[in-house]
């Protein structure tokens, strides 16, 4: 199957626990440091919100969102290194931040690496900008990265 047939099957479905070994899989391939299982089911247990995007059963993405009050947190969005650059994550991340709204959500908040320069620029295009600094965020092969704090007006 063709990616543009794949992707016009897609889907944005509740994460369970079925998923978590084949998301796990894919989160340490796609990321330096990556979550865990446990971090994954913690989220569900937690009742994040918690999606996967697939299509004819292949998960493509996923994504985890935690409300509170009137803030969404994406707190993961990953897509398959395979389908990354295709559009996917644009979709995803908009998908989300349409469930966000229908959760009468304000404003998005997430923290993105300054390294992932993808992300970064994704982030930008659909119109988050940048409010602050965390020094020392995140794990990285040299020690700490910093991470940059975005926020989109829903």
């Amino acid at each position: 199957m063709s990616f543009p047939q794949l992707l016009d099957r897609a889907v944005l479905r509740d994460m369970n626990s079925a998923d978590l070994a084949g998301i796990v899989r894919i989160e340490q391939h796609v990321h330096a440091c990556p979550w865990t299982c446990g971090n994954f089911s913690d989220a569900l247990k937690n009742n994040y919100v918690c999606k996967v995007y697939e299509a004819d059963g292949e998960i493509l993405g996923y994504v985890v969102l935690m409300l509170a009050v009137d803030e969404a947190d994406l707190l993961n969005i990953s897509i398959v290194a395979e389908y990354q650059r295709k559009g996917l994550g644009r979709r995803l991340l908009g998908a989300i931040m349409e469930v966000a709204r229908g959760c009468n959500m304000r404003r998005m908040l997430l923290e993105v690496r300054p390294s992932n320069l993808a992300a970064l620029g994704l982030y930008l295009d659909v119109g988050f900008r940048k409010i602050g600094l965390r020094h020392g965020y995140y794990a990285a092969d040299n020690g700490r990265e910093d991470a940059i704090v975005m926020e989109y007006l829903l």
